[in-house]
């Protein structure tokens, strides 16, 4: 398989400082203190992280689905990263996965078991083992 690439740029210091992300096909996402933990304009780690996670696991369940014999018209997800204070640091406590299928054919009941499987063993869920990722997944009519 492949080898993906990221980098980051980080100038001045912690509070005056900024700095870009960048994957190495896409646009760079800009980044500082303001955008991490004051809402300013621009990108964090944790979304990069809820992005990555939300791809994979999408692409993820269409294999699955597909694999039960069912092909989803559309998979629409988003991960909510919760970066909480814990001792002198922070950390990624939760990472709230949401996703909403259209999947012609498929019961509900089989339906949250390829997302529960999906959730455990698609690769970026599973770099993130130490991460508490929880699923609610609906399938749309």
């Amino acid at each position: 398989m492949g080898i993906s690439k990221g980098s980051a740029q980080w100038n001045g210091g912690l509070k005056d400082g900024k700095g870009v992300m960048k994957p190495a096909h896409a646009p760079e996402a800009p980044f500082s203190l303001g955008t991490r933990f004051e809402g300013q304009q621009g990108s964090n780690p944790e979304e990069l992280i809820g992005a990555a996670l939300s791809g994979c696991f999408s692409m993820a369940l269409s294999l699955g689905l597909e694999t039960a014999g069912l092909k989803p018209t559309s998979i629409q997800t988003s991960a909510d990263v919760h970066l909480d204070k814990q001792g002198a640091g922070f950390a990624i406590t939760t990472i709230a996965l949401i996703t909403e299928a259209r999947v012609p054919g498929a019961s509900a009941e089989q339906f949250q078991k390829i997302a529960e499987e999906t959730k455990k063993n698609c690769p970026v869920s599973k770099a993130l083992a130490g991460t508490n990722i929880t699923l609610k997944a609906t399938l749309a009519s």
